[in-house]
């Protein structure tokens, strides 16, 4: 297989607090990687951007929310197709708010207890988080 044709994405993800609940976001039935599936707000960095400028942007921009951005809590790989790889950063957010607006890319949210999370996540962001302890972050209800 040629290099020419592989790709390697570099996506942040965000594990938003508000109030010991973490956000979680509902992918659109149209949309071409994990249609309708639950995940954490973030997206692809922009050319030049630092990770936590990449990670605030997209997270405003898909769910209007400001958060503050503390630290790496997991890094993780997945080969989405033969030719396309994503590398995911994931950080620990805080939001002040909770009003939530979506962009045209989610359908649906949540703020969710661990509980929730176990019930919407799929199973490899269920590993994810319980390999790296997501789910005994001190704040997070149950």
């Amino acid at each position: 297989m040629s290099k020419k044709t592989q790709t390697i994405i570099v996506a942040v993800k965000g594990v938003i607090l508000h109030q010991g609940r973490i956000l979680l976001v509902r992918r659109a039935a149209a949309d071409s990687a994990g249609a309708g599936s639950w995940e954490c707000a973030g997206g692809k960095i922009e050319f030049g951007e630092s990770l936590e400028t990449a990670l605030e942007r997209e997270i405003m921009e898909e769910t209007g929310l400001k958060v503050t951005t503390e630290h790496i809590l997991y890094a993780t790989t997945l080969l989405t197709s033969p030719v396309r790889q994503v590398v995911i950063i994931t950080y620990l957010c805080r939001a002040v708010q909770h009003e939530v607006q979506l962009s045209e890319e989610h359908t649906d949210y949540r703020w969710c207890s661990s509980s929730e999370l176990n019930a919407l996540l799929p199973p490899e962001i269920i590993a994810d988080f319980t390999n790296h302890r997501i789910f005994e972050l001190e704040e997070l209800v149950d």
